[in-house]
């Protein structure tokens, strides 16, 4: 990881999803998930939401009938958002609430990534964002002290190779 006192960055501000449909991705992230709403902006139309740890602008798409689902494997944009669960009984919760929750696909339930220890499920939002969900019992003693990032850095891409 490089030192942050090297680094003319120290984070992200916020992360911008194209959103098919606003409002069923706001009902998603605030009704299903418990996000709340932090702002707005009518005119273009976005809302602002967060966890409390970071924040999402949800962009309505100009021409919502007329937009091209991304791909991929064949578009350069965000694979996937991932979102770390406290627990393993919050995951599995949580797996059951967003599982059944209007417009959204499961592309898998709770498994194993990789060789584990860390369990994962992925599901596309109700406009067709992909997003993970992820438990990892090495993380979460140092998630509760919020030393979480130094500890992961590199676990997740070696788990991936």
């Amino acid at each position: 990881m490089a030192d942050e006192s090297k680094t003319d960055t120290y984070g992200f501000d916020h992360v911008g999803l194209s959103v098919r449909d606003l409002a069923a991705s706001r009902q998603f992230f605030c009704g299903c998930l418990g996000w709340r709403v932090v702002g707005e902006r009518p005119d273009y139309p976005a809302a602002f939401v967060s966890d409390g740890h970071g924040i999402l602008t949800l962009w309505q798409v100009e021409s919502p009938d007329e937009a091209i689902a991304f791909n991929r494997r064949a578009n350069v944009g965000l694979h996937h958002l991932a979102l770390a669960v406290a627990d393993r009984a919050r995951l599995d919760a949580l797996y059951q609430r967003v599982s059944t929750w209007p417009g959204v696909i499961v592309e898998f339930g709770p498994q194993l990534s990789g060789a584990g220890p860390k369990v994962h499920f992925m599901v596309q939002e109700p406009s067709g964002v992909r997003i993970e969900f992820t438990f990892d019992p090495r993380l979460e003693g140092l998630r509760k002290r919020g030393e979480v990032v130094r500890a992961a850095i590199g676990r997740d891409e070696e788990e991936r190779l």
